[in-house]
C-alpha cells in the first residue's frame, strides 16, 4: 500500500507542476500579446515656407499632416491648434526655423501653448546674433507634459524682430 501511495503522490506532483507550466505560458502569451497589440498614438505635423506669414511673436500654423496613428490627437491642416482628446502623458518634439534677411541683431524663442497659456518650462532661449546678413537658427527641443482630454496645444515663435518663420515641424506621441 505505501508503493501506491508514493505513485500517488508523485502523480499529484507532476500534476501540479504541468498545471503551473501551463498557466506560466498562458501569462507570458497575454503579455506579449498586450505588447503587441499596444495601440500607438502619433501626430506629426508639417509647416512649410507660406504657412507663416506673420512676423515677430506668433502661433505657428501647420498645412500637413505627415504622420496621423490613432485619434487621440487632431490637427485640422491650417491651423495653429493641435486638439488633445485623452488625458495623458505626452512627449513632444519640435522645430522652428526663423529667418530674418537683412543685417543686425537676430533672437527668437520658443515656447508651448496649453489652452493659449505658456508653459514656462518649455521656454526654448535661442542665441542672440549680431551683425550677420540673412541671419538664419533652428531651435528643436524635446518635451514631456501630461495634459488633460479637451486640451488644446499651439507652438509659438517669440521675438521682437521681423523674424519669418519658414518651417516647422513637430511631433508628438503619447507614451501613457
Amino acid at each position: 500500500m505505501n508503493c501506491s501511495c508514493k505513485q500517488t503522490d508523485i502523480l499529484k506532483c507532476i500534476g501540479v507542476g504541468i498545471s503551473i507550466i501551463i498557466l506560466i505560458i498562458l501569462i507570458v502569451i497575454v503579455i506579449i500579446d498586450s505588447n503587441i497589440n499596444q495601440k500607438k498614438e502619433i501626430l506629426t505635423t508639417i509647416a512649410v515656407e507660406g504657412d507663416n506669414t506673420q512676423l515677430g511673436t506668433t502661433t505657428i500654423k501647420f498645412s500637413q499632416n505627415d504622420i496621423v496613428i490613432g485619434n487621440v490627437l487632431t490637427h485640422e491642416e491650417g491651423s495653429d491648434t493641435i486638439s488633445i482628446n485623452e488625458t495623458g502623458i505626452y512627449q513632444i518634439s519640435y522645430q522652428l526655423f526663423g529667418i530674418k534677411e537683412g543685417a543686425g541683431s537676430f533672437n527668437f524663442n520658443v515656447v508651448l501653448l496649453v489652452n493659449d497659456t505658456v508653459v514656462d518650462s518649455t521656454f526654448n532661449d535661442g542665441p542672440v546674433l549680431e551683425d550677420l546678413v540673412n541671419n538664419r537658427i533652428t531651435l528643436t527641443s524635446t518635451v514631456i507634459l501630461r495634459l488633460n482630454a479637451g486640451d488644446t496645444l499651439k507652438l509659438a515663435g517669440v521675438s521682437i524682430e521681423d523674424i519669418t518663420y519658414e518651417k516647422a515641424r513637430i511631433d508628438i506621441e503619447k507614451i501613457d
